[in-house]
C-alpha cells in the first residue's frame, strides 16, 4: 500500500504541474519531505522529465542537473562564459542541483555546465546543441524562439555547388583556401548574380551552415540567388582589426574580387556586392565598405567590433554611398552592445541607409547563422515577376523591410537618376494616407525609414 501512495504522490505532482504548479513548488515540496524520502522523489521526477531545461510561463528557465558533485555552475552567453555567475543550488540529502532564471520569451543562448569548478560538460538531458568556435554547446531555446529552418538540409530542393581554390597574397605573404558557392542551375543559366563575400568563410560554412541557407534562400521562386565567396583569415586579429588590415583589404579588393569577376558571371555594380562578417569579421566588413564603397555597396556586420577610425570616418568624413545591416545580441559581449548602438546612432544622424536589429541572443554562431537570411533579404529582396534581366532604367519598388512591420519599416525604390518621383501611402480603399517622399532621385536607393 505504501508504494501505491508513493506513486499517487508522484502522479499528483505531475498533474499539479500541468495545472499551474511550478518547479519552485516542487522544490518547496521536496524540502518539506523527511530527508530520507527526498532522493526517491528526485529520481522519479528525473525519470518523468526527459528533457531539460524546464521552461515555465514562456519566461522562466529552470536549469537542472543530477549527480554526486561538489558544485555545478552554468557559464554561457548570458554570463560572458564566466563560471562563477550562475551557480546551482542543491537540495539537501539529494543529488539534485538547480538554478532558475527569467529570460525574454524568445531568447536563444549557448551554455555548458561546469562540475566541481573544472569539468566542462554539455547539459546531459538537453537534446539541443549548437556548434561554437570551441566545439559544441548546449542550447537554451525559450518557448517563443523559432528555430531557423534555413540552416537545415532539404534533399528535395535544388542545391548549389562549391568551387575550391587556393589563393596566394603577395601583400600578406601567405596562402589560404577559398571556396565559392554557385547557385543551383548556374551551369545551365546565362544570368549574372550578386556577390556576397563572407569573412571567417570556412566557419560560415562549417558552423553557420551557410550553404544550406543559400540553397534555402534560392528555393523560393521569388528569390535572388547569389554567388558567395568564403574567405578565411590566416592571422585573424591583425588582418581584421590590426596591423595587417590595409594589406588584407588590398588582397580582397585587388586580388579576390577581380578574380571572381573574371571567373564567374558576377554582377559588378557595388549595389550588387555585399561584404559581411561577425565580431571582428564585422569590423573588417565595415572597414572594406568604408574604404571601397565603389567595390562593395552593401555591408553586414553581426555583433561587430568597430575600431575608432570607422567611427570617425562615418561620423565626420564624406558621406559614403553605402547601405548597412548591423545587429547585436542583448546577451552579447558587454563592450560591443553600446559600441553597436552608438554606431547605429551615427548612421541615423548622417542619413545613411541601414537596418538595425537586436536579438535576445549572444555572441555565438547560433545567433549569427539564424540571421544570414535577414541581411540577404534586406540587400537582395524577393523580386517576384521582375525577372533577372529586367530593364534597369525602369522604376523598381521593393518590398518593405521588415514585413510585417513593427514600430518602423523601410521602403526602397529605384528610379533613373534625376527623375522626379513621389512615394505615396494608400489605404486599402485607395485613399491617400500620406506622401512619404517627394523629390528628385539620385543614383542610389532612396530610403524612407519611418512610416
Amino acid at each position: 500500500m505504501k508504494y501505491l501512495i508513493s506513486y499517487l504522490v508522484i502522479f499528483t505532482l505531475l498533474i499539479l504541474s500541468v495545472q499551474g504548479q511550478s518547479f519552485s513548488d516542487f522544490v518547496e515540496y521536496l524540502n518539506g519531505l523527511p530527508a530520507q524520502n527526498r532522493q526517491a522523489k528526485v529520481d522519479s521526477f528525473m525519470t518523468a522529465n526527459e528533457h531539460f531545461p524546464l521552461y515555465e510561463s514562456d519566461t522562466v528557465c529552470n536549469f537542472i542537473y543530477q549527480g554526486n558533485v561538489q558544485s555545478v555552475s552554468i557559464p554561457g552567453d548570458a554570463t560572458g562564459w564566466d563560471p562563477s555567475v550562475y551557480t546551482m543550488s542543491k537540495i539537501e540529502e539529494t543529488d539534485l542541483w538547480y538554478f532558475s532564471k527569467i529570460f525574454a520569451s524568445d531568447t536563444r543562448l549557448d551554455y555548458k555546465f561546469v562540475l566541481n569548478g573544472s569539468n566542462w560538460i554539455l547539459d546531459p538531458k538537453n537534446p539541443l546543441t549548437v556548434m561554437g568556435g570551441y566545439g559544441p554547446n548546449s542550447e537554451l531555446a525559450m518557448p517563443l524562439y523559432v528555430q531557423p529552418p534555413e540552416i537545415q538540409y532539404y534533399p528535395n530542393i535544388p542545391h548549389g555547388t562549391l568551387f575550391d581554390t587556393t589563393f596566394y597574397s603577395a601583400q600578406l605573404g601567405n596562402s589560404r583556401q577559398i571556396k565559392v558557392y554557385l547557385p543551383p542551375f548556374y551551369e545551365t543559366s546565362v544570368d549574372h548574380y550578386p556577390v556576397v563575400l563572407f569573412h571567417d568563410g570556412l566557419d560560415y560554412l562549417d558552423l553557420a551552415y551557410t550553404k544550406n541557407v543559400l540553397d534555402y534562400f534560392k528555393s523560393s521562386d521569388c528569390s535572388r540567388p547569389v554567388i558567395a565567396v568564403f574567405v578565411p583569415p590566416v592571422n585573424r586579429e591583425p588582418e581584421y582589426a590590426g596591423a595587417q588590415i590595409d594589406e588584407f583589404t588590398a588582397f580582397i579588393v585587388d586580388d579576390i574580387i577581380p578574380w571572381v569577376d573574371s571567373r564567374f558571371r558576377a554582377k559588378t555594380e557595388p549595389e550588387n556586392r555585399l561584404v559581411l562578417g561577425a565580431s571582428n569579421g564585422g569590423n573588417i566588413s565595415l572597414w572594406i565598405g568604408m574604404k571601397h564603397p565603389e567595390v562593395f555597396g552593401n555591408v553586414a556586420a553581426y555583433s561587430s567590433n568597430i575600431i575608432d577610425e570607422i567611427f570617425t570616418t562615418f561620423a565626420d568624413g564624406p558621406y559614403l554611398d553605402l547601405n548597412s545591416y548591423i545587429d547585436i545580441g542583448t546577451y552579447d559581449i558587454d563592450v560591443l552592445i553600446p559600441m553597436v548602438h552608438n554606431f547605429r546612432d551615427i548612421l541615423e544622424e548622417r542619413g545613411y541607409l541601414y537596418v538595425f536589429e537586436e536579438w535576445n541572443d549572444g555572441h555565438s554562431w547560433g545567433n549569427w547563422r539564424a540571421h544570414i537570411d535577414n541581411s540577404l533579404n534586406y540587400f537582395f529582396p524577393p523580386a517576384c515577376g521582375t525577372g533577372e534581366n529586367r530593364n534597369e532604367g525602369l522604376v523598381d519598388l521593393k518590398q518593405n523591410y521588415p514585413n510585417p512591420a513593427g514600430k518602423y519599416t523601410t521602403i526602397f525604390f529605384r528610379a533613373p537618376a534625376g527623375s522626379e518621383a513621389e512615394l505615396i501611402l494608400y489605404d486599402l480603399k485607395g485613399s491617400i494616407i500620406s506622401v512619404l517622399w517627394k523629390g528628385k532621385t539620385s543614383n542610389r536607393t532612396i530610403s524612407v525609414p519611418e512610416i
